[in-house]
C-alpha cells in the first residue's frame, strides 16, 4: 500500500479543522444569539419593578454625566442586584459577549438590573454598534474611564462589575468571560 497520498489526506484534515476553529472563534459557540437577534425584551421584561422598568424605559441609550450619574443611578437601583458591563465598539470580544448580555437581561431581567458602560470610544460609533447589539438598558458615556476606574475594572475590555442588592460592588471580571456560561454562573454566585 503507498503511502503517497496519506499527506494529501492529512492536510485536507488539517484544513477542514482550522475552518472549524476560526468559525467556533467567530461566535459559533458563544450560547447566544447572532447580532441583531436580540429577544423580545418587551416581553421578557414586563411587570419589572418600577426601578427596574424605569431603567428599560432607556433602553439603547448613551447616558452622559459620567461618575457622578453612575453613582446617582446604581444608588436608585439599590434592592435590586446590578450587572455592569463595560464595552467598546472597537473591542473585539465585546461583540463576542454581547449577545451574552443581550439573551441574560432578557431572562434575569425582572430581578436584576443590567447597566452597560460605554468607555474609551466615541458616541456615534457606540450607537452603531447598539443598533448593532439592541440592548433593554442603557450605557453610559464614560471616554475617559472614570466610569470603569470607579468599576476597578480599567486593566482590559470588557470587564464586568456585580453588585449586590444593598449596593456593594461584590465582583469584577477583567476581561472576556469564557463563555455565556461562565457569565450566568457568576451572576448567579454573586448578584444577590
Amino acid at each position: 500500500m503507498s503511502c503517497r497520498g496519506r499527506p494529501k489526506r492529512v492536510l485536507a484534515a488539517a484544513a477542514l479543522g482550522a475552518v472549524a476553529l476560526v468559525a467556533a472563534a467567530c461566535g459559533g459557540g458563544s450560547g447566544g444569539q447572532a447580532a441583531g437577534k436580540a429577544p423580545d425584551y418587551e416581553r421578557a421584561l414586563a411587570g419589572a419593578p418600577k426601578p427596574l422598568a424605569e431603567l428599560y424605559g432607556q433602553a439603547d441609550e448613551l447616558l452622559p454625566g459620567g461618575a457622578d450619574a453612575f453613582r446617582q443611578r446604581l444608588a436608585g437601583l439599590r434592592g435590586h442586584p446590578v450587572v455592569v458591563n463595560k464595552w467598546a465598539s472597537w473591542c473585539g470580544p465585546c461583540r463576542e459577549e454581547m449577545p451574552w448580555f443581550q439573551s441574560l437581561s432578557a431572562r434575569l431581567g425582572k430581578r436584576i438590573a443590567f447597566l452597560g458602560v460605554n468607555s474609551k470610544d466615541n458616541d456615534d460609533a457606540a450607537r452603531g454598534f447598539l443598533e448593532e447589539f439592541p440592548l433593554p438598558y442603557p450605557s453610559y458615556s464614560d471616554p475617559d474611564q472614570d466610569i470603569a476606574e470607579e468599576m476597578n475594572a480599567t486593566i482590559g475590555f470588557p470587564a464586568t462589575a456585580i453588585y449586590d442588592s444593598g449596593g456593594e460592588q461584590v465582583h469584577v471580571q477583567q476581561g472576556q468571560y469564557a463563555s455565556r456560561d461562565a457569565l450566568a454562573a457568576d451572576i448567579q454566585r454573586y448578584a444577590r
